[in-house]
């Protein structure tokens, strides 16, 4: 989705988060991602330059506040691609946060989408099925569900909302990383 964003919808600003994960060949400093150690991480989430953060298998991502909060000054939507737990921790700092859930079709078509990626093994695909239970059972903690029946579908229906609203989108993914 973030692919197609960026792509189709050049004017949608998406928040950079950091992470410790080492780059992945290809990704870009403060395109993809912005990269630092665990140190500097733990720092940033200390002094409390992180709106949210989380650890995921092995790796801390979060977001940076500054930059969202300037977006929002400007009176513009800040779209911000995090987990549930960094949604919590969202409605936690900001109340008034637009909380999008990114919902799959039926229970089916996630397995089926999971499986048929061919990039886990079976282990890491129970293991995503697992979170996404937990996951899906907290839909009722948002402000507005997307069905994704298509990634060109959510994305389109993404854009309206973002255009008809003032408030910080928050999408939550499977997964981060």
């Amino acid at each position: 989705m973030v692919t197609l964003l960026r792509d189709q919808y050049p004017d949608v600003w998406l928040s950079v988060s950091v992470t410790t994960r080492l780059p992945r060949p290809g990704e870009i400093e403060g395109f993809h991602y912005h990269f630092a150690d665990l140190a500097e991480f733990r720092l940033m989430a200390a002094s409390g330059e992180l709106l949210e953060w989380a650890e995921y298998a092995g790796n801390h991502y979060g977001t940076p506040r500054a930059p969202v909060l300037r977006r929002l000054a400007e009176g513009k939507p800040a779209l911000l691609e995090i987990d549930l737990q960094g949604a919590r921790q969202v409605r936690a700092a900001m109340p008034d946060a637009l909380l999008v859930f990114l919902a799959p079709p039926s229970w089916d078509e996630l397995k089926r989408r999971l499986i048929g990626r061919g990039t886990e093994d079976p282990e890491t695909i129970r293991q995503r099925l697992e979170l996404a239970q937990a996951e899906l059972a907290a839909e009722p903690e948002f402000d507005h569900t997307i069905v994704n029946h298509s990634v060109q579908q959510a994305t389109e229906e993404l854009v309206r909302l973002l255009g008809s609203s003032a408030r910080t989108p928050v999408i939550p993914s499977r997964h981060r990383g």
